[in-house]
């Protein structure tokens, strides 16, 4: 085979065998892809690759200004493509296997206050449809702390009035989940619902809870667009993303006292200690404010 063709086929056995989301599935693609390029101007295919080989390609990623994160991140994406290949034999050995990742910086998140997310939620105009789309999807991120992608992957269907939940499909089936919504986030959607989407949406058959103008499915694109202008309304002036709201939900249940297994059913995380990382934030936070505050470290 070819180099396009073991791409697919290693793509086809990641999305067959292990389930990953198609957003993984993408940067599998890209990175991979991109060093495949990077064997064909030395004349190589994967099956020749060498030690060397991905050694010269972790400097030439680390010249053109990638970053540590990037960086590993793609050595990671090489070293599974070959422990693919030599399962399925069409390698001996794993050459990236010795390739060592670079440190990175441990950098925490940036959350938002609960007075910024107050600010952040009631900065779109509800008296108009647009605005009362933005509140619908702003509160339905905050109240349940799901991913952007799915949050923007949510039908209608999903949305269930009279049980005050919603229905959340995650990357797999392991991550769907039911989430029950407090009464301020039912509102939102419900009045969007009823008196904004049909305005928006042209086709009958269109199944997305949240669409754009045009009344197709909003984009991710899209969404961040409007994440930024409703951070600058709101006199927000910290860097945030989308992520910032799943942070800002997690941080906030574990300061006001929900149970760590608890939070970690309603983000879908598979394991307790990705969820872990917002106790640890909290107690870095509380460990910096004691030192600020200690009238002895003044």
């Amino acid at each position: 085979m070819n180099n396009i063709e073991i791409i697919e086929a290693f793509l086809t056995y990641l999305n067959d065998n292990k389930k990953v989301s198609s957003n993984t599935l993408s940067a599998y693609k890209r990175d991979i892809g991109a060093f495949g390029d990077f064997l064909e101007l030395n004349k190589k295919n994967f099956d020749c690759a060498c030690f060397e080989d991905i050694s010269l390609y972790k400097d030439f990623l680390v010249n053109q200004g990638k970053s540590v994160a990037t960086v590993s991140r793609c050595m990671s994406s090489i070293r599974t493509f070959y422990k693919f290949l030599v399962a399925t034999n069409q390698c001996n050995s794993n050459p990236a296997a010795e390739v060592k990742n670079d440190k990175v910086e441990k950098k925490y998140f940036e959350i938002l206050t609960e007075d910024e997310i107050d600010r952040l939620l009631a900065a779109p105009d509800s008296s108009d449809f647009k605005g009362k789309r933005d509140r619908a999807m702003l509160e339905l991120l905050y109240a349940t702390g799901m991913k952007v992608s799915e949050l923007l992957s949510l039908n209608v269907s999903d949305f269930n009035v009279r049980m005050h939940c919603i229905s959340c499909k995650g990357s797999t089936s392991a991550n769907n989940r039911v989430i029950v919504l407090y009464p301020e986030a039912v509102k939102a959607i419900e009045d969007y619902i009823n008196k904004a989407r049909c305005f928006f949406v042209l086709n009958p058959n269109e199944q997305a809870l949240f669409v754009n103008v045009n009344g197709e499915r909003m984009t991710r694109q899209g969404f961040w667009k409007l994440l930024k202008i409703y951070a600058d309304i709101s006199g927000i002036r910290k860097s945030i993303t989308p992520h910032t709201l799943r942070h800002s939900f997690a941080t906030h249940l574990l300061e006001n006292g929900a149970d760590i297994n608890d939070i970690k059913k309603i983000l879908g995380h598979a394991d307790i200690s990705s969820t872990m990382v917002y106790t640890n934030f909290i107690k870095s936070k509380t460990d910096t404010s004691y030192i600020k505050f200690n009238h002895r470290a003044k």
